[in-house]
């Protein structure tokens, strides 16, 4: 699962010259990523932020070699931009724009998967390796360099937890933020899985909320394979049945979708569960 970003890895910018591409490709290379290129239709032979921009990611990938792609378009016209990144050869797109369409979620996830291609999103915070590249959202000054890889569905709680291992003296080995959608490329399962095998994690803080069966799945791969430890939190204790929170996939339909439920299932399958964030860090150091 190529989620890891190595120093020498290109990335491609699809909506480079707009306002939120302009923004996160600024707080990318200020960062250190390696951003090669983007790429507005019309534009093409223009340069952006000292990098050249191209009207198709067919020859962006031709003239870059990049395999990672940041979507920053707006939510009409995110499926074609991923589809046209699958397509030139990108083998992980990180898709940041936020209400993209229920149905083109669908297509592009499932295409994706048919692909093998790791998507990341729609709406999702993006992903980052500290000291070595982050693409998407994350406020780059809130992560360290450490073992401790961090997956969270949503942004906000996830920022906020890096910051506060940060500040502990916590380091992360990764971060990713998966998406707040009802439907996203990624699962807990898959970045476990990948957590798993990486030799530059030792623990592992899952961040749930309440609505969808994500953490479900996240209980199973724990208590058939993990072997390395688990802290997780999951937000949305006060979350009744028919309610929705913030983004679209914090929506509790029954009881099982509930904070309390996943986090029983969590805590059964050998999770350590926190009730609060700064609990998460007394629960890492029994780790140590």
């Amino acid at each position: 699962m190529p989620l890891l970003l190595e120093h020498d890895a290109g990335v491609l910018v699809q909506g480079i010259t707009g306002r939120y591409g302009d923004h996160y490709t600024r707080l990318m290379i200020d960062y250190g990523t390696q951003v090669v290129g983007g790429v507005t239709p019309g534009k093409g032979g223009e340069w952006y932020h000292g990098r050249p921009i191209f009207d198709t990611m067919v020859r962006a990938v031709e003239a870059t070699d990049a395999r990672t792609s940041m979507v920053a378009v707006p939510p009409a016209f995110a499926a074609d931009a991923i589809f046209e990144a699958i397509n030139a050869g990108i083998q992980t797109v990180v898709c940041i724009t936020e209400k993209v369409p229920l149905r083109d979620a669908l297509r592009v996830v499932q295409y994706a998967r048919l692909r093998r291609v790791t998507l990341l999103g729609p709406s999702s915070g993006g992903v980052i390796v500290p000291s070595v590249g982050m693409v998407g959202v994350v406020p780059p000054w809130v992560a360290s360099p450490g073992t401790v890889g961090v997956v969270a569905r949503g942004g906000s709680l996830f920022y906020y937890v890096l910051k506060q291992l940060t500040r502990a003296g916590i380091g992360q080995s990764i971060g990713v933020s998966l998406g707040g959608d009802d439907v996203v490329g990624t699962r807990f399962r898959d970045v476990l899985e990948m957590m798993e095998s990486d030799p530059n994690t030792d623990r592992i803080v899952l961040l749930g909320e309440a609505g969808g069966y994500q953490e479900q799945e996240a209980a199973d791969y724990i208590r058939s394979t993990m072997t390395k430890p688990v802290v997780a939190l999951v937000a949305g204790s006060r979350m009744l049945p028919n309610t929705r929170f913030g983004h679209s996939g914090c929506y509790v339909e029954n009881v099982n979708e509930s904070a309390e439920s996943k986090r029983e299932v969590l805590r059964q399958a050998g999770a350590q569960v926190a009730t609060h964030p700064q609990q998460i860090i007394q629960l890492l150091y029994q780790f140590d």
